[in-house]
């Protein structure tokens, strides 16, 4: 059970200090650009760490800090035996005491946190990310116990009365969040001040959120022009269909893997090892009793726009070059605006260097994607602010996003927000940021210049934040300058 009291909280900070004095002590100015990067990369997180435990403090902000901790334990598969019975046995019992540590740490909670969790504990989230399939999926949180006491009755009933005890726990800690609800009215986020410092210490951005909020809506208008454009070319061709069963939409992305893996190789755009095979998909197929959802509507049509992002050369071919790295510190560094922006900049670059040129359709599929991207930059921003809520955010979305629907919206705020803060504009902001590196790299190698070769070095120098590798890649110095000078953290 982690444990989130004055006096743990306490020794955090007092560690963290220490080990951010070792690394202010350092002299780095004779060392190369490359362990610079290294030093910069590395302070950032212990500025990170800082953030959380001085600014972000979810344990007692975020009732959903818990209502996580509360789900897992109920996707264990049964029957188990052994030192994986009890552990589950060993969690289950665990449940009351973490409702007493959050009804007793959660002293100052904003109410888009409570109404997130009083949310999730009782209603199913209409997306299912990382969830076990089930074709009814079970109403939130307290849903899964009953899914995880329906599955002991028949498979293991000696499990019964600490499921029926843990899920009383959690259902008492629901009727705690109700009762106390009116008295939650702060707004969540960290506040403008707060954000603008993080974006430079821990995200190492050279942007402000005001340039940011500018930044994603000019991409929104752009994007949307863009769509408008496509959809007027297309206008005689037939609109794509979604797959009518799980055995066409495999075959959608048998054949969707194939000609992406193809592009690659035949019009030199990256090295994909030898030994990379199949990757699967992000984006499974699932009959929803309420219909498709955002995700769906896109794959379902065609398995393109997320299979460059989510799989090849996206989040999974990446993840796997990653964890191929040894060095000491890229190996552990791991930057959500690179890793986003990488998956964010394939979608449209792939567009432009020729892989739809014969899928006319799937080039409208591309825009809607950047689209929804380009719409969290101003929105994270504004939650993070305190600017606007959960509520206003998704009515912002859905009026400009195509084939959006509630569920996606409400989960993609709540990730947003609950995160640390900035993982929504490393979307479109990070690819932002590849394509500026990509046009650097281009002005200085002329004629020389190789995409293979770009992407390949890209890959090859880990996953700190892109304002580093630029660079590294290319000496430019304009945006990395401001990072050596601190500020103290905004009250």
């Amino acid at each position: 059970m982690p444990d989130f009291s004055d006096a743990a909280l306490a020794e955090r900070r007092q560690q963290m200090r220490r080990f951010q004095q070792r690394i202010d002590d350092m002299n780095v100015a004779a060392w190369g650009r490359d362990r610079q990067a290294d030093y910069l990369a590395v302070r950032s997180r212990l500025d990170q760490e800082d953030f959380v435990l001085s600014r972000f403090r979810p344990w007692s902000r975020d009732p959903g800090f818990y209502v996580d901790r509360m789900l897992r334990v109920t996707f264990t598969g049964l029957p188990v035996a052994g030192a994986a019975r009890d552990e589950l046995l060993a969690r289950l019992r665990a449940m009351p005491v973490l409702v007493a540590q959050a009804q007793s740490r959660l002293d100052e909670v904003a109410a888009d946190y409570a109404d997130l969790a009083i949310h999730n504990l009782t209603q199913a989230d209409g997306v299912g990310h990382g969830y076990p399939y089930r074709s009814t999926p079970p109403a939130g949180v307290l849903g899964w116990y009953d899914d995880l006491a329906e599955r002991a009755a028949v498979q293991q009933p000696e499990l019964m009365p600490d499921i029926e005890a843990a899920r009383a726990a959690v259902a008492g800690f629901h009727g705690w969040l109700r009762e106390n609800r009116a008295g939650w009215t702060a707004r969540a986020g960290v506040g403008k001040p707060a954000f603008d410092w993080y974006l430079k210490h821990v995200k190492l951005m050279p942007w402000t959120s005001d340039d940011l909020v500018l930044l994603g809506r000019r991409e929104l208008d752009r994007l949307w022009a863009a769509y408008g454009l496509e959809r007027h070319r297309n206008r005689g061709l037939p609109e794509l269909a979604p797959a009518a069963s799980a055995e066409e939409y495999q075959a959608r992305i048998d054949a969707t893997d194939a000609h992406i893996r193809t592009f690659l190789s035949e019009q030199d755009i990256i090295t994909v090892p030898d030994d990379i095979g199949v990757l699967d998909t992000n984006a499974p197929w699932i009959v929803r009793p309420g219909g498709r959802n955002f995700w769906e509507e896109i794959q379902f049509r065609d398995p393109h726009p997320d299979h460059l992002h989510a799989v090849i050369p996206g989040h999974r071919f990446d993840g796997i070059l990653a964890d191929r790295d040894d060095h000491p510190v890229r190996s552990k560094i791991y930057s959500s605006s690179r890793v986003e922006g990488w998956a964010t900049y394939l979608e449209e670059a792939m567009l432009q260097a020729g892989l739809f040129e014969d899928y006319p359709r799937v080039r409208e599929l591309i825009q809607i994607f950047g689209i929804f991207r380009a719409a969290r930059v101003p929105a994270d921003v504004w939650l993070q602010a305190g600017e606007k809520s959960v509520r206003e955010v998704v009515d912002y979305w859905l009026e400009r996003v195509p084939y959006l629907d509630e569920n996606v919206a409400r989960v993609d705020a709540e990730i947003y927000l609950r995160r640390p803060p900035g993982y929504g504009i490393g979307y479109t902001i990070g690819a932002l940021q590849v394509q500026r590196l990509l046009a650097d790299v281009k002005r200085q190698r002329g004629e020389a210049f190789s995409l293979r070769e770009f992407h390949d070095a890209l890959m090859d120098s880990g996953r700190l934040p892109l304002s580093l590798l630029r660079w590294e890649m290319t000496g430019l110095d304009d945006e990395v300058r401001a990072f050596w000078q601190r500020e103290p953290m905004p009250d």
